[in-house]
């Protein structure tokens, strides 16, 4: 759930609306964000800190030149990682439950109820383990080496890891439970802002919109899209493009993109 990305030196440094947050968040704090532009796991943090207003500073990685920094902390150089009281964490979905557990006082992004609290836990880990691997099979196949045949199917897959998830939502939202923003909004956000790589690359996704349960995913995705810290955290669309094609493409040479060309989980 990290990465080390070689391909964001395309565009070394955040743009449009992230280029602000970043300058807003590059002074020295004693929580301190090893990031990269372009990594979606390294936003799922970023949305965290910003909605829960939290102080840290932003510290941009080059892949090619790690500093020491981040070094003596995760020694395999990967971000996101935190700098905590001069103690590391990282692995995105762990600094985020943390932040919640240390910052008990901020905006509260996981229900009071132990049982929901314990679901939305369930939903979170269904993105990561579930939709992300999807999302990356049906954007890495390549039809004209593996068959047309297998780019439905991998978009159906996808499109059944979204059906899955929105069926769980509240039915009146527009976040996952409801009226407010959580984290398990948030955990998927990175991703649901880039659908528009599909369109780009693999012919588009083919939603079923006069279905109810879409209709209720396109209200989701709305909502999330619009959200300040999305918006804020988000860099100019044709910045990530040539990153996506080399994805598209199958040749991205990130830690995810490797796990999904073998077969694997989200690393």
């Amino acid at each position: 759930m990290a990465s080390s990305h070689p391909d964001s030196q395309l565009y070394p440094d955040a743009t449009g609306a992230a280029a602000k947050m970043v300058a807003e968040h590059s002074k020295e704090e004693d929580l301190k964000l090893y990031s990269a532009w372009f990594c979606p796991f390294v936003q799922r943090v970023l949305l965290v800190l910003l909605e829960k207003s939290i102080p840290f500073q932003y510290i941009e990685v080059n892949p090619y030149h790690k500093p020491r920094s981040l070094l003596d902390l995760n020694p395999r150089g990967l971000v996101p990682t935190l700098e905590y009281a001069s103690k590391p964490l990282y692995e995105s979905t762990v600094i985020c439950e943390f932040l919640e557990d240390a910052y008990p006082s901020t905006k509260k992004l996981r229900p009071e109820d132990p049982y929901t609290r314990a679901k939305s836990r369930i939903w979170s880990d269904f993105v990561t383990s579930r939709i992300i691997p999807a999302f990356h099979r049906f954007l890495q196949y390549q039809p004209q080496r593996d068959g047309e045949e297998g780019l439905t199917k991998v978009r159906e897959e996808f499109l059944g890891t979204l059906k899955e998830f929105t069926t769980e939502m509240d039915p009146e939202g527009p976040f996952f439970y409801g009226k407010d923003i959580g984290m398990v909004d948030l955990i998927l956000a990175p991703w649901a802002v880039r659908l528009w790589v599909f369109e780009e690359f693999k012919g588009g996704l083919k939603v079923p919109e006069n279905e109810q349960v879409w209709k209720r995913w396109a209200k989701w995705l709305n909502a999330i899209s619009e959200r300040p810290s999305v918006v804020e955290t988000t860099s100019d669309s044709e910045h990530y493009l040539l990153i996506y094609k080399r994805y598209a493409d199958d040749t991205a040479q990130s830690e995810l993109a490797k796990a999904t060309r073998t077969g694997r989980g989200v690393p």
